[in-house]
């Protein structure tokens, strides 16, 4: 049977939702000879996209089973430090049943999202996948053209069932959505990938607030452009990515799950040991992300580290929430300040990028462009 025989289709919900689900299964994220994360959509195969301005998702058909399906979505975000917008297409959640593979499937469903971007004059696509995901590389680098763009650091860190103390030389504020706005458009308007519509994604129920930090006994006033602002401060937004899914580690030793199981007892019946409190990853559980992470001043290591003390804090509230999650530039300086475990983590997220169209007739070209320090990574599209 050749690829002439596929179909390609827009998603139906109640025709499609089983089948999607049953075809993730089958698609697992990682080899059989180490553990791999599954990812529960909890019903909603379309959960990734749907918080976006505009999206699509697409199902590869074959004699009326389920072979391959794929997301997109579409936004405008600042593509450099002048602040010039571009509009990107992001492809993500491209899966291919196992037995329908090197049949040219991905690439019939890449290039239709392609279609899709072209019809919605989109200027740049782009896609996120592990350095060593071979078969995504040599689709998306051999086959389609994109080219490595940037290498974001994932850094995570487990929820354990203790509150964590916070110096009282820190003064921590929650802020409004509309305050929230204003200087997110003011600090970070010009970092890469910064969302033209942050209203909508600082007013969505996901996001559940954004907070500021600075030195105790100083004044804050930082939505006034003609007041001071303290002598150093941090901020960070938090997303509640467990109210759109749910992960769970899978493929995991039994001798792993028991050691886990033994250390939490032990680290809740006897808190003051403070013996590492390692989460139970092997059943559904969700995470916090947070995003929109900034700060300026001598202080703002100190200050965006008991940002996230305190979102752990808040984190030991939801049952749920296993981990702590955030995303940040390679370059960027903060990282060194957001507690995270390493074996965990991911220092070089791999982030791949391709022009569709000629913006404006100019000559310039996002894709050659160097890295910059500072990212702003949607929480829509985690």
């Amino acid at each position: 049977m050749g690829c002439r025989e596929i179909k390609l289709r827009s998603f139906d919900k109640q025709r499609d939702t089983a089948m999607v689900e049953d075809l993730e299964k089958k698609c697992e994220v990682g080899p059989r000879e180490r553990p791999f994360i599954y990812m529960d959509t909890m019903g909603d195969p379309m959960c990734r996209i749907r918080n976006s301005p505009e999206y699509k998702m697409l199902v590869a058909e074959l004699e009326n089973e389920l072979v391959g399906v794929i997301r997109g979505s579409i936004k405008i975000v600042t593509c450099s430090s002048l602040e010039d917008k571009a509009k990107v297409g992001y492809v993500l959640g491209l899966r291919v049943s196992p037995l329908h593979r090197r049949k040219g499937i991905g690439l019939s469903l890449v290039k239709r999202l392609e279609e899709w971007f072209d019809a919605n004059c989109v200027d740049y696509a782009y896609m996120a996948t592990e350095k060593d995901n071979e078969a995504s590389l040599k689709l998306f680098m051999d086959n389609l053209g994109f080219v490595k763009f940037r290498s974001p650091t994932i850094l995570v860190n487990p929820v354990s069932h203790h509150v964590l103390h916070i110096s009282s030389s820190v003064k921590i504020t929650r802020v409004k959505v509309e305050q929230s706005e204003n200087l997110y458009r003011r600090f970070m308007s010009r970092v890469e990938f910064f969302p033209h519509d942050i209203d909508r994604v600082l007013q969505n129920r996901l996001s559940l607030g954004t907070w500021v930090a600075y030195p105790q006994g100083e004044s804050w006033d930082g939505f006034d452009p003609n007041r001071c602002i303290p002598s150093s401060w941090a901020m960070l937004s938090v997303w509640n990515s467990g109210d759109l899914f749910k992960l769970r580690v899978a493929n995991v030793p039994l001798a792993c799950i028991v050691c886990t199981k033994i250390m939490s007892l032990i680290a809740r019946a006897v808190p003051f040991l403070k013996l590492p409190d390692l989460p139970d990853v092997f059943s559904a559980f969700g995470f916090y992300f947070i995003y929109g992470v900034h700060g300026e001043g001598p202080q703002t290591g100190v200050l965006l580290h008991s940002l996230c003390r305190f979102v752990h804090n808040l984190a030991t509230n939801c049952k749920d929430c296993k981990v702590i999650v955030v995303e940040v530039g390679g370059l960027d300086g903060l990282r060194h300040h957001i507690p995270h475990w390493e074996f965990i983590s991911c220092t070089e997220d791999f982030w791949c990028i391709k022009p569709l169209r000629n913006r404006n007739n100019t000559q310039f070209n996002w894709s050659e462009t160097p890295p910059p320090r500072a990212l702003f990574v949607d929480p829509r599209e985690v």
